[in-house]
Parts: C-alpha cells; structure tokens; sequence
C-alpha cells in the first residue's frame, strides 16, 4: 500500500491543534463538501496529513497520520457523509503560514492555493516534504 499525502483545515476557534496534541486522536468529522468528502474516503491507515489552522493564523501546524479510515459521521442523519480518526504526531518548529506556501512554487498547484474553501485535500510526497521543510 503506497503512503499518500493530504492537507486538512480547522478553525481554530473550532478545534484548535494544542488541543489535537493534548487528546492525540481525533475524529474529523462534520465535513460537508463533496469533493473534502471524498478525499475522506480515500484515505487510508497511516497515511499522513498535514493540520492547516485557518482563521487569523493560515498556518500549517503540524503533521498527523490517519488511524481509522473512512466510517459513517456521527454528526448527521444524512446518509454518505464520513469521518476519519486523525492521531496528532509532531508540530512544526515553526508554522508555516499560507503566505510562505504562495511564495514556494513547487506548491503553486495545491488546493490550499488553488481552491482555499477546500477543508480536505490531497498533496504529492514532494508537497507534503516541502512544506515540512519550510517548517524546520
């Protein structure tokens, strides 16, 4: 099984990442768009996953792996919708800001860039590597 890459964004107001790091898992449900829906299903054990922190900080925080894939949300009634247990493994030395992200051009292309209402979103290895190292 090939390791993929992903991005997820939260408001901080709404689960900020020192929490994420003080209850080491999580489940990230209440994901509402098709497209970030789907991205839920695709993931799978162990694959890691970068925490964007919207709001005033559009800062990538740090990085998780994926513990549970994709089961029925618990949020809604509504049929197809799904969550992911998320386990919190490291923060970045320092945050890397959605300002840092635009100056790169190897990440010209992401969806944090390219379609910023995104809440859950695929990377390369290469992506994923890069913006790790902007974090060091």
């Amino acid at each position: 099984m090939k390791l993929q890459y992903w991005l997820v964004k939260q408001e901080p107001d709404s689960y900020h990442w020192n929490d994420f790091m003080r209850d080491k898992r999580t489940s990230w449900e209440g994901v509402r768009n098709y497209q970030a829906r789907n991205n839920l299903k695709a993931m799978q054990l162990a694959d890691q996953v970068l925490f964007y922190a919207s709001g005033d900080s559009k800062s990538v925080m740090g990085i998780a792996e994926v513990t549970q894939v994709a089961y029925p949300d618990k949020t809604t009634q509504e049929e197809g919708w799904v969550a992911v247990e998320l386990k919190a493994l490291k923060t970045l030395a320092t945050p890397v800001t959605l300002a840092q992200i635009k100056q790169e051009p190897s990440l010209s292309t992401i969806a944090l860039v390219r379609n910023s209402r995104l809440s859950v979103s695929s990377l390369t290895k290469d992506q994923f590597n890069m913006i790790i190292k902007l974090g060091k």
